[in-house]
């Protein structure tokens, strides 16, 4: 399946700096940034600078370097915040919607680090 990505969207525009964000970590390949609507005491979102529209596109288009940054970038964001578990955090959540059946509201790649307080279960046990 092909994406056309959208470049218009809000993640579109950040990028090309016409609306401000309250930037956590810029790297060559991705950005993060907090929520303007967030949902945690920590609720960052890091996208990758290209025009991805969700994780399998990226997984499957990105160059090799796209992903490592996007992936250590992810890392960097969770240890600025002192979420990671190893290092003695109390965890975080990692959430990517992809299509209308999760919900994604912008076609951009984007992933939600959320984290700060207990979160409970994300989806009811069946």
């Amino acid at each position: 399946m092909s994406y056309t990505y959208d470049d218009q969207n809000i993640f579109a525009k950040i990028l090309r700096g016409e609306i401000p964000c309250s930037q956590v970590l810029e790297t060559e390949h991705s950005l993060a940034f907090n929520d303007i609507s967030e949902q945690a005491p920590h609720h960052v979102l890091v996208i990758p600078k290209g025009p991805y529209v969700c994780y399998d596109h990226f997984a499957t288009a990105a160059t090799d370097a796209e992903v490592v940054d996007f992936t250590r970038a992810i890392g960097a964001v969770c240890k600025a915040l002192g979420v990671e578990p190893g290092a003695g955090g109390s965890g975080y959540r990692l959430i990517a919607n992809s299509g209308a059946h999760a919900v994604q509201e912008v076609p951009h790649l984007h992933v939600h680090i959320l984290g700060g307080r207990p979160l409970g279960r994300m989806l009811k046990q069946v």
